[in-house]
C-alpha cells in the first residue's frame, strides 16, 4: 500500500480519519468509485486490536462474518473465531489488497468547517478537504468511575484496554468490575488461569453460542437481525445504546455462564455503588442481573424456535438452559483485603473535543442519519448501530461504507452543478 506524506496546506476531495476496518472499508468504496482521498491513521493499521486487546482475545462472531469489501474471509476455518493477532493480520492484508492512500502515524487534532469545506489540523500538517469521513470508532477514551480514586493506594488498577494476561497482575485475588463482553471474557481468562476472581456484575445480557445445531449468530443472520435498520424500531435511542450480549469464541466458541463460574468458585456480586475505605458497597441486584441475562438468552432461543417452525426447517431439538447455581444471599459489601488488583471493564467514552463542528447532541453523541450529519460533507462510519446491528462489526461495515461513498459521490456532483449554475467563487465547494 502506498504511504502518503501530508504536505502543509494540501487539499483533498475527501479525508477519512481512522485506519481501522471502518476507515479501510470506506477507502475501498471510494477507490472503487475513482474518488481521490487520503486515510489518516494515528498509529498503524490494526492498532486498536493490536494494542488494546488481551493476549487470548478472539472475535465473538464467526470468521465467515468478516466481510470487508473486496476481501471476505477465505481461510480454512470459516466457523471459527479469529484470535487477536489473526485479526491484525487480516486488517494488514486488507490494506495491502488495494491501493489505499494511507498516512500512518498522523493524528488528527482539530476539525473546523470553512466556507469552502473543512480544515483539518494534524500533528503532521494542516490540510483542507471538501468532505470528511470520521472513522475513529466508538471505543476512544477508557472510562473508569471516579470512585476508583478512593480505592487503597497500593491496589493495582487497570482498564480492560490495558489488560493482557493473568501474569501481568499482582499475585493475589482479582476484582473485575463489569459484565459486558470484555468483563466476562477477562473474568473467564483469569478464572481459567486459576486466579480467585471477584466479579461485580451489571445488567448486560448474554446469548448462547450454539442452539439447535448451529451458531446462534448464523441463525440470527439468516433471520435478518443484522440487516434490520434502526429506523424500524420505535425506541431508537434505547436500541442504539444497547449493551452487547456476552459470549465467547474461545476454544471454538461456548457460552459464558456466570452461574457455572460461581459453582466453580468465582465470587459474584451486584452492581458497585460506592467505596468506603477498604470496603466496597454493592447493590443487592445480583439475582436480578443473572435472571435478566438468562431471560434475554432464552428469548433469543424463542425467536429461533419460531423461525424454524415457520420455515419448516429441520433442526435438532435441544433442551433449554437450566440454572446451575443461585445466589444464597445478596452481599451488600466486599472487603478489599486479599484483593491485589482491579480490572475496570467499564467501557469507553467518546473523545471528540478536537471536532469543532456542531454535530453532537447533549450527550455528546454524533447526530446523524446512516452516518450522514446535518453538516454537509461530514460523515461518521463504524458506529455501533449506525444503521443496523451489523454496523459496528466486520460483517456490516461494508454496507455503511458503500452508502456513505454514494452520498459523497452525490454531494460531489451536486456541488459541481451548483457551481456551474453560477455560485459566486467565494461560496464554491471544490469538487
Amino acid at each position: 500500500m502506498p504511504q502518503v506524506s501530508l504536505r502543509e496546506g494540501a487539499h483533498y476531495p475527501v479525508v477519512v480519519v481512522g485506519g481501522g476496518q471502518a476507515g479501510l472499508a470506506t477507502s475501498w468504496q471510494l477507490t472503487s468509485r475513482g474518488l481521490d482521498h487520503v486515510v489518516l491513521e494515528a498509529d498503524r493499521v490494526g492498532s486498536e486490536w493490536r494494542n488494546r486487546r488481551w493476549d487470548s482475545f478472539c472475535l465473538v462472531t464467526p470468521n465467515w462474518q468478516c466481510r470487508l469489501p473486496g476481501l471476505p474471509y477465505s481461510g480454512p476455518d470459516s466457523d471459527g473465531f479469529m484470535l487477536r493477532d489473526e485479526i491484525v493480520a487480516y486488517l494488514e492484508s486488507y490494506a495491502d489488497s488495494f491501493d489505499v492512500p494511507l498516512a500512518e502515524g498522523v493524528r488528527a487534532t482539530g476539525l473546523e468547517q470553512t466556507a469552502q469545506g473543512f480544515r483539518l489540523s494534524t500533528d503532521s500538517a494542516t490540510v483542507t478537504a471538501d468532505q470528511v469521513v470520521l472513522a475513529t470508532g466508538p471505543y476512544q477514551r477508557p472510562k473508569i468511575p471516579r470512585l476508583a480514586d478512593r480505592l487503597p493506594g497500593g491496589l493495582q488498577q487497570l482498564h480492560s484496554s490495558e489488560y493482557r494476561n493473568p501474569e501481568q497482575l499482582e499475585a493475589g485475588e482479582v476484582l473485575v468490575v463489569g459484565t459486558g463482553q470484555s468483563g466476562c471474557q477477562i473474568a473467564e481468562d483469569l478464572h481459567l488461569a486459576g486466579r480467585q476472581v471477584h466479579l461485580v456484575t451489571g445488567s448486560a445480557p448474554r446469548v448462547a453460542r450454539f442452539y439447535r445445531g448451529r451458531d446462534v449468530v448464523a441463525w440470527l443472520d439468516e433471520m435478518g437481525y443484522y440487516a434490520k435498520g434502526i429506523d424500524e424500531f420505535d425506541d431508537v435511542d434505547a436500541v442504539r445504546f444497547r449493551v452487547n450480549h456476552y459470549v465467547t469464541g474461545r476454544d471454538g466458541g461456548r457460552d459464558i455462564d456466570l452461574r457455572r463460574f460461581a459453582l466453580e468458585g468465582m465470587q459474584l456480586y451486584g452492581r458497585l455503588v460506592d467505596v468506603d475505605g477498604g470496603m466496597l458497597r454493592l447493590k443487592d441486584d445480583l439475582r436480578a442481573n443473572l435472571d435478566h441475562a438468562d431471560a434475554v438468552s432464552e428469548g433469543i432461543k424463542d425467536s429461533i424456535d419460531a423461525f424454524i417452525a415457520a420455515r419448516g426447517i429441520e433442526a435438532p431439538e435441544e433442551a433449554r438452559y437450566q440454572a446451575v447455581w443461585e445466589p444464597v444471599a445478596e452481599p451488600e459489601s466486599l472487603s478489599l483485603q486479599g484483593i491485589s488488583a482491579v480490572v475496570w471493564s467499564t467501557g469507553f467514552t467518546r473523545d471528540d473535543g478536537w471536532i469543532r463542528v456542531p454535530v453532537f447532541d447533549g450527550r455528546g453523541y454524533p447526530t446523524h442519519h446512516r452516518g450522514v450529519t446535518s453538516v454537509p460533507g461530514l460523515y461518521f462510519v463504524g458506529l455501533p448501530w449506525q444503521y443496523t446491528w451489523g454496523s459496528g462489526r466486520f460483517g456490516g461495515v461494508a454496507d455503511d461504507a458503500a452508502y456513505l461513498a454514494e452520498q459523497i459521490v452525490q454531494r460531489r456532483m451536486q456541488t459541481g452543478v451548483r457551481w456551474i449554475a453560477g455560485l459566486p467563487r467565494s461560496q464554491k465547494t471544490v469538487a
